[in-house]
């Protein structure tokens, strides 16, 4: 059995041994349910032995011979995670990532990411640039930065676009205010707002700024509406919008990138979103 094939199946099983449950641990770790099924029958085999009895469709018990290889998993899985992550930190030293954010996404989901990054990566340097979704994309094309992030769904020619998570956009604001606060036409929110205009026959006043800092810190005063994240509302009255309003975080990378650096920030990118976030 390959080493990497024998991580691979020590993490299912740590997850069917916490769920007692296929279909759920299948959920967890992005799989279909018979590959995990699979997955435990190689590695039942590779053992000789059964860690799962199987009573009914879904009930699952762990045989004793289970506990002792989910007791001993833990400590190897966590040696090897710490083993990877000085590896590819070694692989990856004195490079320069550069990453461009739209700033919904830079103010409230980069700083979390980034103290993982700089924890896992410590010997790159990163630099990091906060505009808008279109900026980003320009950024990106010419080859400005490494990684982008945006929050608008742009045509994006050769750059290879991953959906990262959601985010649900509200109405913010006092409702007997008639100023709209909106977003320049390049940013991802304006997408949004325009198209709520158009279908309430919204026709102002606007006050167009580019900045959610600021729009924010007016919506706080009490001047205005604003059609922002939810994950900005603290504090503010909001009232929700349909499920259309919904929009997507993207990652933007180059499909062919020489950088094995930007390759293992994206890889650590996506997986660290879909366990630590919402999507």
């Amino acid at each position: 059995m390959e080493v990497i094939s024998l991580f691979k199946l020590l993490e299912t099983f740590k997850t069917v041994y916490e769920t007692l449950n296929f279909s759920e641990a299948a959920e967890i770790l992005f799989i279909s349910q018979p590959a995990v099924s699979a997955q435990i029958k190689q590695l039942e085999n590779e053992l000789s032995t059964i860690l799962f009895i199987r009573s009914g469709k879904k009930k699952i018990t762990p045989t004793p011979q289970a506990e002792l290889l989910y007791n001993q998993s833990l400590d190897i899985l966590e040696e090897w995670e710490k083993t990877r992550h000085l590896v590819i930190s070694q692989s990856a030293a004195n490079e320069i990532i550069q990453i461009a954010a739209s700033q919904t996404f830079g103010i409230k989901v980069l700083p979390d990411l980034m103290k993982a990054m700089l924890a896992v990566f410590p010997q790159i340097s990163f630099k990091i640039t906060l505009c808008n979704s279109l900026d980003v994309l320009n950024t990106m094309t010419k080859h400005e930065a490494d990684l982008g992030f945006i929050e608008m769904p742009l045509q994006t020619g050769t750059l290879k676009r991953t959906t990262l998570m959601s985010d649900t956009l509200v109405i913010a604001g006092e409702i007997k205010e008639t100023l709209w606060l909106v977003r320049e036409p390049t940013s991802g929110v304006y997408h949004y707002s325009k198209r709520y205009f158009e279908e309430n026959n919204i026709t102002g006043p606007f006050l167009e700024i580019n900045s959610n800092e600021l729009i924010l810190k007016l919506l706080q005063m009490g001047i205005g509406r604003s059609i922002i994240s939810s994950r900005e509302t603290d504090g503010l009255h909001t009232v929700p919008l349909a499920e259309s309003y919904e929009r997507n975080f993207y990652l933007l990378e180059r499909g062919t990138s020489d950088s094995e650096a930007a390759a293992q920030c994206s890889r650590f990118i996506t997986k660290w979103i879909s366990q630590h976030t919402d999507a």
